[in-house]
């Protein structure tokens, strides 16, 4: 895995406004925040998307994700947000380093906007079905 601004962070390399950081995770606001508020959540082993992160880590990050929305919603005063977690370039990821943001959406429209173009599900069975099959189910 290339060596990303993520990492360099946790290598003590490029500081951050650190909010949280346990063994395996840890949590920072964006420099380049979409509202006031928007922290970043990275895990400390090196994995491009998510699919390819360990079991132990991606439960870290389950576990310290709510206690870290409560925190933003609290010092923030925002009622709502968004999750986001992107997975390749094609799917917007711009740093090559799983990330999670947790975005406050703010009642003056300052946040996450997003374009949501749905299409039928023209075969939902057979699809479960093969998603089970890849699970091992």
């Amino acid at each position: 895995m290339a060596d990303t601004i993520f990492q360099k962070i946790l290598n003590g390399e490029i500081p951050c406004h650190k909010v949280y950081e346990d063994d395996h995770v840890l949590a920072f606001l964006d420099i380049n925040p979409v509202s006031q508020g928007h922290t970043l959540v990275i895990p400390k082993e090196p994995a491009e998307t998510l699919d390819q992160l360990s079991d132990e880590s991606s439960a870290a990050i389950g576990r310290v994700l709510p206690r870290l929305c409560r925190a933003v919603l609290k010092a923030t005063g925002a009622q709502h947000f968004n999750i986001l977690q992107n997975n390749g370039a094609p799917a917007h990821q711009a740093v090559f380093h799983v990330h999670f943001h947790i975005i406050p959406k703010e009642e003056s429209g300052a946040g996450l906007g997003i374009g949501w173009k749905p299409s039928d599900l023209s075969s939902g069975a057979d699809l479960a079905r093969s998603i089970s099959t890849c699970l091992g189910n």
